[in-house]
C-alpha cells in the first residue's frame, strides 16, 4: 500500500502549512470546539533557564545529554514558584534521551532542533510496560524514548514551531536488517503523568512511535497544533498513540508518517487483559495528513478496553485505510461508543476496515478463547474520492460484532469501488454508497442504528 513516489519533506511541509492556514480560515469564520481549556493553563513559570547555561551547544556536533539532565535537574531542585521554563536556543542540539520533570515547560525557539544521536549504544534500556509483557517488537526491555518522564504533572511542550528530530533513518535500517536487540525507541513517551500539553512543536523522523501518553489515567493530556513528519517508508512510526489512557484531545494536527497517524491502544493481550487499564473519553478533531496504514486507528492491541472515543473534521489522502479499527482473537477487552464522523478521504485504498483478524501475539502464552467484544460503532458523514475499496467489516465467529452503524456515507473511484464485505456482524446503514452488504440492512441492529442515527 506504500506509494510509488514518496512525497518529499518540503512538500510535506508546505502542506502542513496549507493544512494550518484552512483550518484557521475556517475558525476564523465559525467558532470550533476545541479542547484548549482541557488542561487548566500552567501557571507563570517561577524561572527561566536555558540548556545552553548548562555547557550545552547549539552546534550540532556536541552532545548535549548532560546539559539536558543538568537543566532539568535544576529546575526540580530550584522548586520555584509556578515551576520553570527550560529554554532551547536557535540551533541543534544533539543529544541522547533525557528525562523531564513535573511542572516544566519545554520551550523550543524558532530554529531550534533537538537531534536525537544515532549512536545507539549511549541509548538506556528500560523495563518492558507491564501491559505488554515485553517489549513490542522483541523480548526483553526496550529503548527509552528521546524525551522521557514518569509520574509528571503539569508538563508543557510547546515553542515557536522547533523541531524534535529522531534521526531514525539507523533504527529503521536496524530493523529493516534484522538487527535489533530490542524495541526502538519513541520520541516522546509520558506514563502516569497527568496535565500535559504538546503543542506548535514539529516531530520528525522517530525510531518508532512518535508520542505515546500511556497509563495517563485519569488524567489530561492535550496534543493540539503540532505537525509529525516521517517517510512513508519507516516503520511502525505512529504519529500519537494514546495508550491506556484517559481524557486525552487530539486536535488540529497534521501528521504524515509511515505508519498510523492516531492510533488508540490499552495493552497486549494477556498482559492487558491482566493490568487491565483501559482507554477512554478520548477526543481527535481537525487531523489531517496521509500514511501507507491509516489515517485514523484503534488497536490492534486493545486489551484493556477502548471506549467513549469521538473522532470528527478528518483529512487523509494517499493512505492505505481512512479509518480503521482492529483487534483479535486472544486479546479480550472491549471496543465500544465509538464515533467517527465528519472525514474526507482521496485516494485511499479502503475507506473503512472494521476487523477481528488483526496483529500478533506476544508469545504463546495468550488465551486464545480471550475474545474481544466490539459493540456500538458510528461511523458518519464520510466523503471519498478515488477509494479502490468501499470497506471491509470482519467479527469473530464467536463474538461477532454488533450495533455497527454507518450513515451517510459516500465513496467513489475512478473505477468501479469494489463492494463492501462483511461477516459475522450485526449493525444497521443508512445512505451509504457503494451499497451496503446486508448484514446491515437486515439485522436485528438495524432498528438500534435508526434510533442512534
Amino acid at each position: 500500500m506504500s506509494m510509488a513516489r514518496r512525497p518529499s519533506r518540503l512538500l510535506l511541509l508546505l502542506l502542513a502549512v496549507v493544512a494550518a492556514e484552512l483550518l484557521s480560515s475556517a475558525a476564523a469564520q465559525q467558532p470550533q470546539a476545541t479542547c484548549a481549556g482541557a488542561v487548566p493553563a500552567p501557571p507563570r513559570r517561577g524561572a527561566w533557564v536555558s540548556v545552553a547555561s548548562f555547557g550545552g551547544a547549539g552546534d550540532g556536533r556536541t552532545l548535549n545529554t548532560d546539559a539536558f539532565a543538568r537543566a532539568v535537574a535544576s529546575i526540580e531542585r530550584r522548586r520555584a514558584p509556578g515551576g520553570a521554563m527550560l529554554y532551547v536556543p536557535p540551533g541543534v542540539w544533539l543529544t541522547g534521551p533525557f528525562n523531564l520533570t513535573s511542572r516544566m515547560t519545554l520551550f523550543l525557539a524558532r530554529g531550534a532542533v533537538i537531534r536525537a544521536t544515532q549512536d545507539t549504544s549511549s541509548w538506556p534500556l528500560v523495563d518492558p510496560l507491564p501491559s505488554y509483557g515485553r517489549g513490542r517488537e522483541l523480548p526483553g526491555g526496550r529503548y527509552l524514548s528521546l524525551i522521557h518522564g514518569s509520574g509528571l504533572q503539569d508538563v508543557v511542550i510547546t515553542g515557536e514551531n522547533g523541531t524534535i528530530d529522531g534521526q531514525g533513518s539507523v533504527w529503521w535500517n536496524m530493523w529493516k536488517k534484522g538487527t535489533l536487540h530490542y524495541t526502538r525507541p519513541h520520541l516522546l513517551e509520558l506514563m502516569s503523568s497527568s496535565d500535559i500539553i504538546v503543542s506548535n512543536v514539529v516531530f520528525q523522523d522517530s525510531p518508532f512511535w512518535n508520542i505515546h501518553p500511556v497509563y495517563s489515567s485519569p488524567c489530561n493530556v492535550v496534543i493540539r497544533n503540532v505537525t509529525i513528519l516521517a517517510p512513508h517508508d519507516s516503520p511502525n512510526t505512529d504519529g500519537v498513540d494514546p495508550d491506556s489512557s484517559s481524557n486525552v484531545c487530539i486536535e488540529d494536527c497534521y501528521i504524515s508518517t509511515g505508519d498510523d497517524a492516531v492510533a488508540i491502544k490499552s495493552g497486549w493481550d494477556e498482559y492487558g487483559i491482566s493490568y487491565g487499564r483501559s482507554s477512554s473519553d478520548i477526543t481527535v478533531r481537525r487531523i489531517s495528513g496521509s500514511s501507507p496504514f491509516a489515517g485514523f486507528a484503534v488497536g490492534s492491541e486493545t486489551s484493556g478496553g477502548v471506549e467513549n472515543v469521538l473522532a470528527e473534521h478528518l483529512n487523509f489522502f494517499n493512505s492505505g485505510f481512512g479509518i480503521h479499527i482492529k483487534t483479535n482473537s486472544g486479546r479480550g477487552g472491549f471496543i465500544r461508543n465509538v464515533t467517527v464522523s465528519d472525514v474526507t478521504l482521496d485516494n485511499v485504498r479502503y475507506g473503512l476496515r472494521i476487523a477481528g483478524d488483526v496483529g500478533d501475539h506476544p508469545d504463546d502464552r495468550y488465551n486464545k478463547s480471550a475474545l474481544p467484544i466490539v459493540d456500538t460503532l458510528t461511523i458518519k458523514n464520510v466523503q471519498g474520492q478515488n477509494i479502490k475499496e468501499a470497506g471491509l467489516i470482519k467479527g469473530i465467529a464467536n463474538s461477532a460484532f454488533s450495533r455497527i452503524c454507518l450513515s451517510n456515507i459516500k465513496l467513489n473511484g475512478g473505477a468501479p469501488v469494489w463492494p463492501w464485505k462483511c461477516e459475522a456482524v450485526s449493525g444497521g446503514a443508512h445512505d451509504v454508497k457503494p451499497s451496503p452488504c446486508t448484514e446491515l440492512t437486515s439485522t436485528s441492529g438495524t432498528s438500534f442504528c435508526t434510533n442512534s442515527l
